[in-house]
């Protein structure tokens, strides 16, 4: 039976991706600013011909985290206890595990697909349909690829880098990708567009909760938040070297791309 995606539905399927992205980039960006790389506004990034506009977006992404995403993982995260907010993120984690599958295997990397089809298989069987990250625990990597970096795989450039309306950061390339991993994620093929929905907003208050601390630290180190941000995506996302001038990915086996850093509580 085909259903109907209402437009309801792709906006917070597209909010939803804004923190799954945002994670990527905080996570390298306290680990950035511990090394001591507290960066300032300087010469324009070539990587960055759109500047003007994106800081634009930027700041009106910024606005909406700060009088509503925010206030609401906040109070989430005091009412939710840990094991709950643990157990919600290994199912979404489950989740990505079968789509990097997919990827593990377009992009030809036979030990990355076959970790991910175990890790979906098992903390899908024994981890109560992806609760519980029992594969992690039995020592199986997670192999986190998505389609644009297959897409880097197979020889596309990055293009711009660009910030995208409660997106956030991205290239070209990456905002392709993007497109083919929100179709193909196993939420959208629930039927029920309620179920659904809830779904797509408690993996957006869920991502943001586990993201407070590590945006309380770039708030009180960084001096321009835009360029350390931008900086830390590309760098995440092209091993920090483009391979020969042409965009494509350099690194391409960074297993720590898109995971959210720990909460330290």
């Amino acid at each position: 039976m085909m259903t109907t995606t209402s437009p309801q539905t792709n906006f917070v399927s597209k909010k939803a991706q804004v923190f799954k992205r945002t994670g990527l980039v905080a996570s390298i960006s306290v680990a950035a600013l511990l090394t001591g790389c507290a960066t300032t506004q300087g010469p324009a990034n070539p990587a960055d011909p759109l500047e003007s506009m994106n800081r634009s977006i930027y700041s009106f992404n910024e606005g909406l985290d700060d009088a509503v995403f925010k206030p609401v993982a906040t109070a989430y995260q005091a009412v939710t206890p840990r094991v709950a907010r643990d157990g919600v993120t290994n199912f979404f984690g489950n989740l990505g595990d079968a789509w990097s599958f997919v990827n593990n295997v377009l992009q030809g990397q036979g030990e990355g697909a076959y970790n991910s089809m175990v890790r979906f298989s098992v903390n899908t069987v024994f981890g109560i349909g992806g609760l519980f990250d029992v594969a992690s625990e039995a020592g199986i990597q997670r192999k986190k690829q998505d389609f644009g970096q297959t897409l880097g795989r197979w020889g596309v450039p990055t293009g711009p880098y660009l910030v995208l309306p409660f997106l956030g950061p991205s290239t070209v390339r990456d905002t392709g990708g993007f497109a083919v991993d929100s179709m193909a994620s196993p939420l959208k093929q629930a039927h029920d567009v309620g179920w659904r929905n809830s779904l797509y907003g408690l993996r957006i208050v869920n991502t943001r909760a586990g993201l407070l601390k590590a945006g309380d630290v770039l708030d009180s180190v960084a001096l321009d938040k835009y360029s350390l941000m931008r900086d830390v995506y590309l760098r995440s996302r092209i091993g920090g070297v483009v391979s020969g001038g042409d965009g494509r990915l350099e690194n391409y086996d960074d297993d720590n791309a898109g995971k959210l850093p720990p909460e330290g509580q």
